[in-house]
């Protein structure tokens, strides 16, 4: 009995050896994959604070308030949804889709799921989607965003739309990330509208959002992608590194049980040989 015990133990211990190579691998391509989204957040960012000075400025013109990108339409909410193309990365997936469903509780709307995970389970639940078309976000570059921005700004000037929300994932450290909403669509008008400005008054604001905004929102979109993907390489090296220190847990308590029962086997062969020799 004590030998099969051991067989057993010796067999677990080798499967959570394997399976801890292989959470050490994961771990260690999250960890490369971090660093390059890291980089891709900070060479997104410069771009993304010119176009934002810029809507600042159009929005001082007295005309911005009138415009239909800062008045809200009479249409559904449309909810982007940025979630990770794969599992194994903790909570990172379910806190966005927990995100979304309290943002949406009090109305519904139409869904833009990025990332293979957030396409999954949006079908599954029969949500009405606005595109399929992006169902991996790791593959996602600036041509991809900006082209999805002027899909977005399209629609919600033909009045599909009252208002854009964009989830997403912050990347705050390698143990934080942070589930995040905000509102791309209508923009937000300057409180107290001036004429003073370093664009001339001549200039048709309509024109100027129209120059302006899908590029806004495409570099919005990239930004919040690359913070996404930073956001679940982190969730997924810090799900990897937990799993390795349970495996190197679980392998310290078989090799316990490993030694007892190996000591029980011995102990028993002992007892054995010195019974067989008080016999004779």
């Amino acid at each position: 009995m004590a030998g099969a015990s051991m067989n057993s133990i010796k067999s677990r211990m080798k499967s959570v050896s394997s399976t801890m190579q292989i959470t050490k691998a994961m771990e260690l391509v999250a960890t490369s994959k971090l660093r390059r989204a890291r980089e891709r957040a900070e060479h997104a960012r410069p771009f993304f604070e010119i176009a934002e000075r810029a809507i600042r400025t159009v929005l001082l013109l007295e005309d911005a308030a009138a415009s239909r990108y800062v008045r809200p339409g009479e249409g559904e909410v449309l909810y982007v949804v940025i979630a990770g193309d794969r599992g194994l990365a903790g909570g990172y997936n379910n806190n966005v889709f927990r995100a979304h469903a309290q943002l949406s509780a009090t109305e519904g709307g139409t869904v833009l799921p990025i990332g293979k995970k957030a396409l999954e389970y949006y079908r599954r639940r029969g949500a009405s989607l606005f595109s399929e078309s992006y169902g991996t976000v790791a593959e996602l570059g600036v041509g991809d965003a900006f082209a999805l921005a002027q899909a977005i700004a399209a629609a919600y000037m033909e009045g599909r739309f009252s208002r854009v929300e964009l989830i997403y994932t912050h990347f705050a450290s390698m143990i934080s990330q942070q589930v995040r909403h905000t509102t791309l669509l209508p923009l937000t008008a300057p409180d107290a509208p001036s004429a003073a400005s370093a664009l001339s008054e001549a200039e048709d604001v309509d024109t100027l959002l129209d120059g302006i905004v899908p590029p806004y929102i495409g570099g919005v979109l990239h930004a919040a992608i690359s913070e996404s993907l930073a956001s679940e390489s982190g969730a997924r090296r810090a799900s990897m590194n937990a799993a390795n220190k349970n495996a190197e847990g679980m392998l310290d308590e078989l090799m316990l049980r490993f030694n007892r029962a190996r000591q029980a086997v011995i102990t028993q062969e002992i007892t054995e040989i010195v019974s067989g020799a008080e016999a004779l």
